[in-house]
């Protein structure tokens, strides 16, 4: 299957300039033309995920598109929104999931999503297949950005899906957690580091999660994201902690063990993840994932040339298409 060639657009040249693009020019993405439904979804311990369902259209066929947002975002990141109007306008019916204590979840959740928490995914779907019955001839498709999407591959690494699943889309994934970490704490990263550590921190403070946790001292005094899943990610998700927990959940272990066909998007010169990781290891050999790593489009940025519509965006479609008229 061929996609869009890439070319950036000027003048967001470089992985920097791609990365922050939206940040800078805070283009809208508009859902009201579409039908759209809150969905919420009950964990066993309490927690309960929101999510919201657009239908593109009437009595559709086609695999519902389940969207998992990145680390401090929700159904709301423009990211989300744009993949979702996208698919939408071409007659896709589309969930934008919220991890657990993220977005509109907060409030509702005592505990906290983190990058291998592939059980909430499974419970959800679990679910749609009871509110939608017929997702069971339909199926449905996975698309995740970055934390999002290293959930979606360990969480089709490990099979045991509720529903069928058509095909999935990754968009820069950190498949190596730890080396992704190094990346980011690197001096060059250091803005990028502090942004994060920040809306972590408000994240947090905006969930049900215990005050201890919510202590905002305690919270201050974690000086990067290692302290942060050092101190609490790991503990409070029984990992002995940061290195345990990155080692666990890290997608790369899984790779090899997907069956379902999925599209692999990433940028070499993506400033968060190291290209590198998407040029070493046999999992390169396992037929059911393609890989596509142009040499620039930043994280989860690819504003190409051609198209206000961003690149990887344009190529999930056109694979989600090719899916559809194998399906068919």
């Amino acid at each position: 299957m061929k996609l869009p060639f890439f070319e950036p657009r000027p003048p967001w040249l470089g992985g920097d300039l791609q990365t922050v693009r939206n940040m800078i020019v805070r283009p809208v993405a508009r859902l009201t033309d579409w039908p759209q439904e809150q969905l919420a979804f009950e964990q066993q311990d309490g927690d309960c995920l929101l999510g919201t369902l657009g239908r593109g259209s009437p009595e559709s066929t086609r695999p519902l598109g389940v969207l998992l947002h990145g680390l401090t975002g929700s159904e709301d990141s423009l990211y989300v929104r744009n993949t979702t109007h996208y698919f939408l306008k071409h007659g896709w019916d589309i969930l934008r999931l919220n991890h657990r204590g993220a977005g509109p979840s907060g409030v509702f959740c005592r505990q906290s999503y983190h990058a291998g928490r592939s059980e909430d995914l499974r419970a959800v779907l679990g679910q749609l297949r009871e509110k939608l019955p017929n997702l069971k001839e339909r199926g449905v498709f996975l698309m995740g950005y970055s934390l999002g999407a290293n959930m979606a591959l360990k969480f089709l690494g490990e099979g045991d899906f509720p529903l069928p699943v058509r095909f999935a889309i990754s968009v820069s994934a950190p498949i190596d957690l730890m080396q992704t970490q190094q990346a980011i704490m690197k001096p060059r990263n250091r803005i990028y580091h502090r942004y994060l550590l920040d809306c972590m921190r408000r994240e947090v403070l905006a969930s049900a999660q215990p005050e201890e946790v919510k202590d905002r001292r305690r919270l201050k005094q974690l000086k990067s994201v290692w302290e942060f899943d050092d101190t609490l990610t790991a503990p409070r998700n029984g990992f002995r902690g940061a290195e345990d927990y990155y080692r666990q959940n890290s997608a790369l272990g899984y790779l090899p063990r997907i069956d379902v066909p999925t599209l692999m998007m990433h940028a070499a010169d993506d400033p968060w993840i190291p290209g590198g990781l998407y040029e070493e290891g046999n999992w390169r050999e396992n037929p059911a994932l393609t890989v596509y790593m142009p040499a620039s489009g930043g994280h989860v940025g690819f504003h190409g040339r051609d198209s206000m519509v961003p690149w990887h965006d344009r190529s999930a479609l056109a694979f989600a298409q090719a899916m559809q008229n194998e399906i068919a």
